[in-house]
C-alpha cells in the first residue's frame, strides 16, 4: 500500500501543475472575453447597432461568461491547491458546461453567417435613409465610411434616396478628397460622384465577415475543444486524489 502511494505521488503532483498552467490560462480567457466585452459594450456600441435590428445583449453576455470564466479559473486553482476531489468534480461540470456552450456558439455563428449578412444590409439602409448626421446610428454610418472608404449601401447612389440628400446632399463622411470637396458639390448629383468613395460600405463589410467568419469559427471551436483537456485533467486529479485518499485509510 506505501509503495502504492509513493507511486501515486508524483502522478498528483504532475496533475495538479499541469490544471494550475490550464486554469491560469482559462482565467486568462475569461478576463480576455471580459475586456472584449467591455470594448464592444462602450466603443462598438454604435457599430453593433448597425448590425441588429434590435438593440443586442452580446457585449453584455461577453461580460458575464468573462467574469463566470475568471471566478471559476481562480476556484479550478484553488481546488486544484487543496486537493479536494468534489471541487475538481464541481470544476470538470463547469468546463463541460462552458464547452457546449461555445461549441452551440461557433456552429451558430458560422451557420447564420448569411443571416447576419441580410440583417446588416436592413439596418444599415435604414440607418443610411435615415440619417441626420447626429444620432448615434448616423455618427456610426460616417464612421464606417471614413474608416473603410466606402459609401453609401451599395455605392453613394444610396444617398439620393436619403432623407438627408435633398437639403445636405451626401455626408462629408463620403468625401475621397477633403481639401477638393465642399457641400454645394455634395449637393450635386451630377458633380458629387465624383468626389465620393465609389464602393459601398455592405459589401466590404460582408467581404470581411466571410473571409473571417471561418477562422472565428476555427478559434471559437479550438477553444471549446480546449475545455476538454481541462475537464480530462481536473477528473483524472479527483480520481487519483480519491484513491490515494481511500489507500491511505
Amino acid at each position: 500500500m506505501a509503495s502504492r502511494r509513493m507511486e501515486t505521488k508524483p502522478v498528483i503532483t504532475c496533475l495538479k501543475t499541469l490544471l494550475i498552467v490550464y486554469s491560469f490560462v482559462f482565467w486568462i480567457t475569461g478576463a480576455i472575453l471580459l475586456a472584449v466585452g467591455l470594448w464592444g459594450k462602450f466603443i462598438l456600441g454604435p457599430y453593433i447597432s448597425l448590425i441588429a435590428e434590435n438593440s443586442t445583449n452580446a457585449p453584455y453576455v461577453l461580460i458575464g461568461t468573462g467574469t463566470t470564466i475568471i471566478v471559476f479559473g481562480l476556484f479550478g486553482c484553488f481546488a486544484t491547491c487543496r486537493g479536494s476531489p468534489w471541487m475538481l468534480k464541481l470544476y470538470a461540470m463547469f468546463l463541460s458546461l462552458v464547452f457546449l456552450a461555445e461549441l452551440v456558439a461557433g456552429i451558430s455563428g458560422f451557420v447564420f453567417r448569411h443571416e447576419i449578412k441580410g440583417t446588416f444590409l436592413r439596418t444599415y439602409n435604414e440607418a443610411v435613409q435615415n440619417y441626420d448626421a447626429k444620432d448615434e446610428k448616423s455618427i456610426a454610418v460616417d464612421n464606417v465610411q471614413k474608416s473603410l472608404r466606402c459609401c453609401g449601401v451599395l455605392n453613394y447612389t444610396s444617398w439620393f434616396s436619403s432623407v438627408y440628400f435633398p437639403t445636405n446632399g451626401i455626408p462629408p463622411s463620403c468625401c475621397a478628397n477633403k481639401s477638393d470637396c465642399n457641400p454645394g458639390d455634395l449637393r450635386n448629383a451630377t458633380i458629387a460622384p465624383s468626389k465620393v468613395y465609389q464602393q459601398g460600405c455592405y459589401e466590404l463589410v460582408t467581404t470581411f465577415i466571410e473571409t473571417n467568419m471561418g477562422i472565428i469559427a476555427g478559434v471559437t471551436f479550438g477553444i471549446a475543444f480546449s475545455q476538454l483537456i481541462g475537464m480530462l485533467l481536473a477528473c483524472c486529479l479527483s480520481r487519483f486524489i480519491t484513491a490515494n485518499q481511500y489507500e491511505m485509510v
